[in-house]
This record gives structure tokens, sequence and C-alpha cells, in this order.
């Protein structure tokens, strides 16, 4: 009789220790895709500042187009967060985007901005955060695998539903995206 209430006891306890154990380990995998979200928002966020400053030099050079691209690419940003969805950073994607190429397209009006070493900087920097925003990317998109599986599979997906954790949407690269404006 003893040992059955024991086992029992014993039994519960396990039940309880891997409740407690199965939320923190989803708990730990949703914090990493608000991290990795923020990470992307931070490197939009410097993508766009060295865009703005690309539309500042091209002032000198075409003061209409640059002033209409600022204000649009102004009025169309919004800031990314831990919150925002795979849906938000396609919507900034596309409007830095499109801002590349109208960029390019004034770029092709005047060769001497196209040569001018301000430019050529500029142009590099809008590069180098395209290559830093795709690693967070790549980051976000793992951690989004790893809770999507975790969410799925049999008995965690019980914990899961019961603690209110959802399948999280990847982040997906477009058609049209992978043949990006030219970055001349």
């Amino acid at each position: 009789m003893q040992l059955a209430i024991i086992i029992i006891c014993v039994i519960i306890v396990l039940i309880i220790l891997w409740l407690i154990s199965s939320q923190r380990r989803l708990v730990a995998m949703d914090e990493n895709i608000n991290n990795a979200m923020s990470q992307i928002g931070v490197q939009l966020t410097a993508r766009f500042d060295a865009l703005t400053g690309l539309l500042e030099l091209i002032k000198g050079y075409d003061a209409h187009e640059s002033e209409t691209l600022l204000e649009t690419v102004r009025a169309r940003r919004t800031v990314i967060t831990a919150n925002s969805t795979a849906a938000d950073v396609a919507a900034q994607e596309n409007v830095i985007t499109d801002a590349l190429g109208k960029i390019n397209a004034v770029a092709e009006q005047y060769p001497a901005l196209r040569s001018a070493e301000n430019y050529k900087q500029a142009m590099g920097a809008v590069e180098r955060y395209e290559g830093t925003l795709r690693s967070a990317r790549l980051v976000y998109n793992d951690s989004v695998t790893k809770l999507n599986r975790a969410i799925r599979m049999f008995p965690t997906s019980l914990i899961a539903g019961m603690l209110h954790f959802s399948a999280r949407e990847y982040l997906k690269t477009e058609q049209e995206k992978t043949a990006r404006p030219e970055m001349k």
C-alpha cells in the first residue's frame, strides 16, 4: 500500500517536472524568436538610415526626386519590434527595394553621381546592411523552425495548446526580392 502511494507520488512529481521543463523550453524558444525579430528591426533601421543618407546625397543631383523619395520612405516606414510579424518585415523590405530601384533610376541619369566616392560608399553601406539583415532572417527562421517543430510534436503539443503557444510564420523571400535591383 505504501509502495503504491510512493510510486504514484513519484509519477506525479515526474509529470509535474516534465510539464515545467516543457513550458520553460517553449518560453525559451518563443523568446529566441522575439529576439531574432528585434535584431531584424535593428538591421532594418540601420538600412533605412543608410538609405536616408543615400537619398540626402542625391539631393545635389535631383532635389525634387530625392525629396519625393524621402517623403515616401518616411511615410511608409514602420519600426519592427519583437511583436512584429513576417508580413510587417516584408512590407518594410518592399519599401527599401522600391526606393533602391528609384535611386538606381536617378543614378542612371547622372553618371557623375554614380562615379562619386560618397555615392559608392553609401551604396556599399546599404549592401552591407542587407548582408547582416539576411543573417538575421536566417536566425529568425531557424528559431521559428525549432518552435514550430516543438509545438507540432506529441506530447509537447498538448502543453503548447494549453499554454496558447502557436506556430509562427516564416520570413519568406519572394521571387522579385531574389532579383533585387543592381547596385552600381
